[in-house]
């Protein structure tokens, strides 16, 4: 499959004004200048449109919450406990939900979805296609973090309960003890490994899930809204040497400069929403520019079903508009939420070896009535109900 005229924004290259992609078997194999002078069977004309790569969503519960549905189709949130490493997103997420299609036909070809934040662990987040029928054909890593939350979501949840956490030191305990229990569960896991007079540790599934964050091997994605909770997910990480991630950042950009020099990472969002609770009292589409300013890595994200899956690009628009530049806005949607979350050796830019998605507009695409004309997924093209 080729696509020929187009203004192709690669996101990791300089932007090819007038070029070609090419791609075999759903991998991009071919960049370069127009003209194209290969004889594929199955070429699409531009006509010198728009050419980005898939957008990425780094924060969703798509398929975990189902739209239309109540409890039924409420799979986000374990709340009979508050540690539950051990669950995994992909046992949950339900990919004929039909906002999984309206997110593909917005452009967003991969989401990063799994547990809500009613838990201080919540479980395993996993990275997919929004394309496709059954999970384990759309996957594109899983896990690809594990979920912490900080702040009023587990305290309120639990104190309904008359259970803790009920404030946030608990939130905090409950971390710290699973964390301890599975660097205790590693450390004696070792041990039996050189010395056959030491016996195996009794299997706990929740230390086992445990075992790749402990090692820095899977990151931490911590929902944090205020400042202060920012910075006790910063305290465990350290505490604990964990890789970590800030998921929304409400008040981020009020110490945008120590978070720079924390080298913290932060997903933004959702910014097109109320402020519906106590911790989004600063929230401000102006956040994204004051962490980009700073020198903060950021994304921008949508937090389905808060904000629907298909409005990202607007949410990036809406940045743009309080003073985040262009470019820097397409790569909040793009190559750096691939980054942040480990996938962009798999998508985020138009890049040889990648997977084949992308989004033709025939407009400026993030004018608030921009569209996309086309989408791609693995090099298939997908028919957009609009056409």
């Amino acid at each position: 499959m080729v696509i020929i005229n187009a203004k192709v924004y690669t996101l990791d290259q300089p932007v090819i004004e007038n070029g070609f992609v090419r791609a075999v078997d759903g991998i991009i194999s071919e960049i370069g200048n127009m003209p194209y002078t290969g004889n594929d069977d199955d070429i699409f004309d531009a006509k010198g449109g728009i050419l980005l790569p898939g957008f990425v969503d780094a924060h969703s519960h798509l398929g975990m919450w189902e739209d239309s549905l109540g409890f039924e189709g409420d799979d986000g949130n374990e709340d009979t406990d508050p540690a539950t490493p051990h669950l995994r997103a992909v046992d949950a997420v339900n990919p004929l939900d039909r906002c999984f299609r309206e997110a593909l036909e917005a452009g967003t070809t991969t989401v990063i979805t799994g547990p809500g934040s009613t838990n201080p662990i919540g479980g395993q987040l996993c990275a997919m296609k929004t394309f496709g029928q059954r999970m384990d054909d759309m996957l594109v890593k899983a896990p690809v973090a594990m979920k912490m939350s900080l702040g009023e979501n587990p305290k309120t949840v639990y104190h309904g309960k008359n259970q803790s956490p009920v404030t946030r030191m608990a939130t905090a305990a409950i971390i710290r003890e699973q964390l301890a229990n599975a660097k205790r569960y590693d450390e004696d896991k070792q041990k039996a490994e050189v010395d056959r007079d030491v016996d195996q540790p009794e299997y706990d599934i929740k230390c086992e899930a445990l075992l790749p964050v402990i090692r820095r091997e899977l990151p931490v994605h911590f929902h944090a809204h205020r400042l202060d909770d920012i910075f006790t997910a910063h305290r465990i990480a350290k505490e604990f040497n964990l890789d970590y991630v800030i998921v929304h950042g409400t008040q981020a950009h009020l110490a945008a400069d120590i978070l720079a020099n924390d080298r913290t990472r932060v997903l933004c969002g959702p910014l097109l929403c109320d402020r519906s609770k106590p911790e989004l009292h600063d929230l401000t589409p102006k956040g994204p520019a004051i962490l980009h300013k700073a020198g903060v890595e950021f994304a921008i994200i949508t937090d389905h079903p808060v904000i629907p899956a298909q409005y990202l690009t607007l949410c990036a628009c809406l940045a743009a508009r309080e003073g985040l530049a262009f470019d820097q806005a397409l790569r909040a949607i793009t190559i750096t939420p691939a980054e942040i979350c480990g996938i962009d050796d798999r998508v985020g830019s138009i890049t040889i070896g990648k997977d084949a998605d992308f989004v033709l507009f025939d407009t400026e695409p993030l004018a608030l009535f921009a569209k996309p004309s086309e989408v791609f997924c693995r090099g298939q093209r997908i028919i957009l109900t609009a056409n």
